[in-house]
């Protein structure tokens, strides 16, 4: 995995787009130019057994008709079935070590939120670490109370080959601020779901010297 690659870093669902259609909103978003997109339904009306895996198998083909990595979240099982490019976990998602037994040599980002469990990510050879939330959002449910970009910029020192994606209520607006505190990337979930303009949105964020 490069670092470039986790530069616009576009995570989606269904219950992220209310009513408009998935396959559509990515489709933008990866004529945007987005450089990497995480598969993640949850959420009290994501979807469920064949609706779930065809939405999967639809967002997998348009990333791989893009020439986009595509990053499962949480779901072992389904990455392993699409042969997807990686897999993202967070902490309640079961041990770091064991997913990364079960996915060989594809990608593994996971989601931190102290330094102890940046280090256990770098022992398990993590290829990034999601770091957040550094703003508030809208997007998890239960999600924890900001935590700004402290632990981004301590990781930074710590594991300067750990590459990071900032994550948590990132937008076009403020992801200038973890790009200046060490991030390679940021995660942008609403930002991008609920814009009028998302390719040319995506674009003018491209633009932007801090990217």
């Amino acid at each position: 995995m490069k670092r470039e690659q986790l530069q616009v870093y576009f995570v989606m669902g269904s219950v992220n787009v209310k009513e408009a259609n998935p396959l559509e909103v990515l489709e933008q978003a990866l004529k945007g130019g987005i450089t990497m997109f995480q598969f993640r339904e949850k959420g009290k009306r994501a979807r469920t057994g064949i609706e779930y895996e065809r939405l999967a198998h639809e967002c997998h083909r348009l990333c791989k008709q893009y020439q986009v990595p595509f990053i499962v979240n949480d779901d072992v099982n389904l990455a392993l079935e699409l042969d997807a490019d990686g897999v993202h976990i967070g902490q309640e998602d079961g041990r770091v070590d064991e997913v990364r037994a079960r996915i060989g040599s594809k990608w593994l980002g996971v989601s931190v939120h102290s330094k102890e469990e940046v280090a256990i990510a770098y022992r398990a050879k993590a290829d990034y670490v999601g770091i957040g939330p550094v703003f508030g959002t809208k997007s998890k449910e239960n999600a924890p109370p900001p935590a700004g970009t402290a632990l981004i910029a301590e990781t930074k020192i710590l594991y300067p080959d750990l590459p990071i994606v900032a994550i948590g209520g990132v937008t076009g607006e403020n992801a200038h601020i973890p790009r200046s505190a060490g991030a390679d990337g940021v995660a942008l979930i609403s930002w991008i779901c609920e814009s009028d303009h998302i390719e040319e949105d995506i674009k003018r964020l491209k633009e932007l010297s801090v990217l």
